[in-house]
């Protein structure tokens, strides 16, 4: 398995914009080899507010499929006509491969 993350630092009051935008359907969810996306808000009481995105792939390949395909190379291009969010404080991206993964127990009849 193999997982993409980018977190996200947005001004505070900002943090579910961010959430909800990475919540609505998309292209991703049709490629091969996507698993699934969870998106958390980091709890802060007053100041800057965290978004994680935590997308997961089958593999790598698979991951690098969705990187060079044509909806997603046109969503960043009609991204950047618009221009980054004024909200948006700074953003990272990084990749993992998956070295151990513990699935939960079956439950107890």
């Amino acid at each position: 398995m193999f997982v993409e993350m980018k977190t996200i630092t947005v001004k505070e009051g900002f943090a579910q914009t961010v959430a909800e935008r990475f919540g609505k359907p998309g292209a991703v969810e049709q490629m091969p080899g996507f698993v699934d996306l969870s998106v958390m808000v980091k709890r802060a009481r007053h100041g800057e507010e965290q978004v994680v995105v935590m997308v997961r792939w089958e593999s790598e390949e698979a991951w690098k499929g969705w990187e060079k395909s044509d909806v997603h190379i046109q969503g960043h291009r009609q991204s950047a006509k618009q221009g980054r969010p004024d909200y948006i404080i700074a953003s990272s991206h990084d990749t993992y491969q998956v070295s151990v993964l513990k699935p939960a127990a079956p439950a107890a009849l």
